[in-house]
């Protein structure tokens, strides 16, 4: 029972964990326009990715230079995460002397370079020509498995607005999740192992040089005898071979 327990657990998690970080990239493209304010037609202009409760995630696009203080929701939306006009990875330039079309990309990942989870994201715009907030859009659009290509109805100060999101993952691979639903345990181990999975026929352990160690038609094998290091344990199954790395400590 508490074998099957763990298995059950171990395909949960493993499986949220290939499904929820799809890697890809979000390309946002918009046509700007005045928000009325007197340095018209010179702008300046951000674009940023929030998750669905608000949370910043990272600046796309930040064209602004010394009245970069004005983009205040940007600057708020940064700040509360730490990092105040942050542009990781951004596009980046002083301010517009006029408008036209501006494009970006999202690659997943939140500012400090991790992939962030599946799930729905907002893309925020902010524009100014006026010493003061200017104006803002949203636009939610959801990251995973599946391409996404949305036009949404202009607002004020964006247009033609296009956001696609494109994966780099077509599919899930069925050796990569089928050698996710078993594990050895304890791993690092001092030197007694046991395989924890469905349909075992039987398992081989090798060393780093290839050289086999040990076979078994059980699920439990011992390392006692041999030096500490990494080792690769093959399991057969019914549906195929995998291969998972150990540590004899």
């Amino acid at each position: 029972m508490e074998e099957k327990l763990l298995i059950l657990l171990l395909a949960f998690f493993c499986t949220a964990k290939i499904y929820a970080q799809t890697n890809g990239t979000l390309s946002v493209s918009v046509t700007t326009s005045s928000a009325g304010g007197n340095y018209a037609p010179r702008n300046i202009v951000a674009i940023w990715v929030e998750d669905n409760s608000g949370k910043y995630v990272k600046t796309l696009l930040a064209l602004a230079n010394t009245r970069i203080t004005h983009l205040n929701t940007w600057q708020a939306s940064s700040l509360a995460a730490g990092n105040e006009f942050n542009k990781t990875d951004a596009i980046t330039g002083a301010t517009q002397s006029s408008h036209g079309t501006r494009t970006c990309q999202w690659n997943g990942t939140d500012y400090s370079g991790k992939l962030v989870a599946d799930g729905d994201y907002k893309v925020r715009m902010e524009l100014t020509d006026k010493n003061s907030t200017g104006n803002i859009a949203s636009f939610t659009f959801t990251k995973g498995p599946n391409t996404q290509k949305q036009t949404p109805a202009n607002a004020p100060s964006f247009s033609a607005i296009s956001l696609n999101w494109t994966t780099s993952v077509t599919g899930i691979n069925p050796e990569v999740s089928a050698s996710n639903s078993f594990i050895v345990y304890p791993n690092p181990g001092v030197g007694q192992f046991t395989v924890i999975g469905e349909n075992i026929k039987s398992l081989k352990v090798t060393d780093l040089a290839g050289k086999v160690i040990c076979t078994s038609q059980t699920r439990n094998f011992d390392l006692t005898d041999q030096p500490k290091g990494i080792y690769f344990v093959t399991v057969n199954t019914e549906t195929g071979t995998m291969v998972k790395k150990i540590i004899r400590k």
